[in-house]
C-alpha cells in the first residue's frame, strides 16, 4: 500500500530490489540496490496516517555491489538518486562470495541424503541465511571505552534489535540493552578477564583458552558478539566441540580487555589450527592479526604436528595468511647461512606449516621450481632482502611466553610429508 502511495506522490516507486545511485557519506556516489523499506524513526508516529507519508518520510536499506556487506546501510531519501534507476542485471552476482556462507552447517547436510539432493539443500540454506542476516539488527555496541559500529547481522535476541546502542560488558560479554543496566550490572559481575586457563603472559599481553563445553555462556555470547564482524561465522550455539583462544590487553589495574580471539575444534581430521579469527575493531591494524595467527601455529608445533586454517578461507583471510607464510619464510632465509640446504619437510617441521601451504607460498614468491621429479628451493638473497625490508614488521608471540602444554594423549608424531 504505501508503495503505491509513493508512486501516486511522486511518479517514481521505489521497490525492493530496485537499483539507484545513491550518495555515501563522504560525497561519493555508488550504485545502491535497496534491500529494504521502513518508515523512519521521526515519522513513525504518523505510520497510521498514510495519506501523509511521502517518501521522505521512509527509510532504505542498501546494499552496494562489488562492496563489502559492512557497507550496508540505512539511507533517507534525499540521498537517493531516483532519476538513475540502473539496470540490475543479475541482482545475484555476490552469489559466488556468498558461497562460503554456512559452511560447516552446509557440510552436515551435505553429509546426509542422497546426492542428487545436495545442490537443492545447500541452495536452500544459503537462501534462507541470505533472507535473516540481509539486514544489520544490531546498529552499535558499547564495549569498554569504545562504542563500535557494526558490520553485520548477529542472532541476538529480537529485543535487542534497533537503532539503540547495545551495552556489552567486556569481561563476561553479556549484552544490556540500557546504558544504566550495564552500569548496575558491573557492581555484581566477578570478572576481570576470560574465564579458562591463563596460558600466554608478556608485558600487557595475556591469553586464555577456553573449552566451549566447559564455559559454555561465555562461548556463546564470544560468538554472537563476533557475528557482528563476521560474514560467513555461523557458529552461534554449538560450542562444545571447541576451544576458544582470547587474547586481552592489560591494564595497570589488572582488568583483561578483550582485543581478539581465535577458535579451533578439539578433534580435527584434516589438521585444521584455527577454525575463525577475529581482531576487533578497535584493535585492528597494530599487528594482532598475524600475533593470533603465530600463536595458533605454535599451540601446534608442541603438538608435534603440523597445521592449517580451516578451508576455504575467504579472501581476505586468503591475503592475511599468504602476508604471515611470507614474512616467516622469508626470515629462514635471511637466516640461510647456516641452514644451507634446507627442505621443504624441515621447513613444515621448524614452523608447523602444512606443505602444502609452503609450496603455495613459494609459488607466489617464485621461489620454487620442479627439477629431477622434487620441488627445489630457489632463493634470490638479494630479492628476500628487499622483501623484507620493504615489508611492514610482523608481531609475532615469542614462544618462551607461551605456559602451554597438550595433553599427553595429544601430542603426535609429525605426518610423513
Amino acid at each position: 500500500q504505501r508503495l503505491t502511495i509513493l508512486f501516486a506522490m511522486t511518479g517514481q516507486a521505489i521497490e525492493v530490489g530496485d537499483r539507484y545511485v545513491v550518495e555515501w557519506k563522504n560525497g561519493q556516489k555508488h550504485t545502491g540496490e535497496i534491500i529494504e523499506i521502513r518508515v523512519s524513526k521521526n515519522s513513525r508516529e504518523l505510520e497510521n496516517a498514510s495519506d501523509e507519508l511521502g517518501p521522505d518520510a521512509y527509510e532504505y536499506y542498501v546494499h552496494y555491489p562489488n562492496y563489502d556487506r559492512r557497507l550496508d546501510e540505512w539511507v533517507p531519501y534525499s540521498r537517493i538518486d531516483t532519476a538513475t534507476n540502473v539496470d540490475s542485471g543479475e541482482k545475484d552476482s555476490d552469489h559466488a562470495a556468498k558461497a562460503r556462507k554456512n559452511k560447516r552447517k552446509a557440510e552436515e547436510i551435505l553429509a546426509d541424503g542422497k546426492k542428487e539432493d545436495k545442490g537443492a539443500k545447500l541452495g536452500e540454506l544459503e537462501k534462507e541465511h541470505d533472507e535473516i542476516t540481509k539486514v544489520k539488527n544490531i546498529q552499535c555496541i558499547v564495549l569498554g571505552k569504545y562504542e563500535i559500529e557494526t558490520w553485520y547481522f548477529s542472532p541476538y535476541p529480537e529485543e535487542y534489535a534497533g537503532d539503540e546502542k547495545m551495552h556489552v560488558c567486556e569481561f563476561c560479554l553479556k549484552y544490556m540493552k540500557k546504558q544504566k543496566t550495564l552500569l548496575n550490572h558491573s557492581f555484581k559481575c566477578n570478572m576481570k578477564s576470560p574465564p579458562g586457563k591463563e596460558i600466554y603472559r608478556d608485558d600487557s599481553l595475556s591469553m586464555f583458552e577456553i573449552d566451549g563445553k566447559d564455559h559454555k555462556i561465555y562461548c556463546q555470547n564470544l560468538c554472537l558478539l563476533s557475528k557482528l564482524f563476521l560474514d560467513h561465522k555461523t557458529l552461534y550455539y554449538d560450542v562444545d566441540p571447541f576451544l576458544f583462544y582470547v587474547l586481552c590487553e592489560t591494564d595497570p589495574a589488572g582488568l583483561h580487555h578483550i582485543v581478539g580471539y581465535f577458535s579451533k575444534e578439539k578433534q580435527s581430521q584434516e589438521n585444521y589450527n584455527l577454525a575463525c579469527i577475529l581482531t576487533f575493531p578497535p584493535y585492528q591494524r597494530k599487528g594482532y592479526g598475524k600475533f593470533l595467527m603465530s600463536i595458533s601455529y605454535e599451540l601446534t608445533k608442541r603438538e608435534n604436528t603440523t597445521g592449517s586454517p580451516e578451508k576455504p578461507l575467504s579472501d581476505l583471510g586468503k591475503i592475511s595468511y599468504r602476508s604471515y607464510w611470507t614474512y616467516v619464510l622469508l626470515n629462514i632465509f635471511q637466516n640461510r647461512e647456516s641452514l644451507p640446504n634446507i627442505s621443504i619437510q624441515e621447513i613444515s617441521r621448524m614452523t608447523g606449516f602444512k606443505t602444502e601451504d609452503i609450496l603455495s607460498t613459494l609459488h607466489a614468491l617464485n621461489m620454487i621450481k620442479y627439477w629431477k621429479g622434487q620441488h627445489v628451493i630457489s632463493v634470490n638473497q638479494k630479492a628476500v632482502e628487499n622483501h623484507l625490508l620493504n615489508a611492514k614488521k610482523v608481531r609475532l608471540a615469542d614462544p618462551a611466553c607461551l605456559t602451554w602444554q597438550p595433553p599427553t594423549d595429544k601430542i603426535k608424531s609429525a605426518k610423513s610429508i
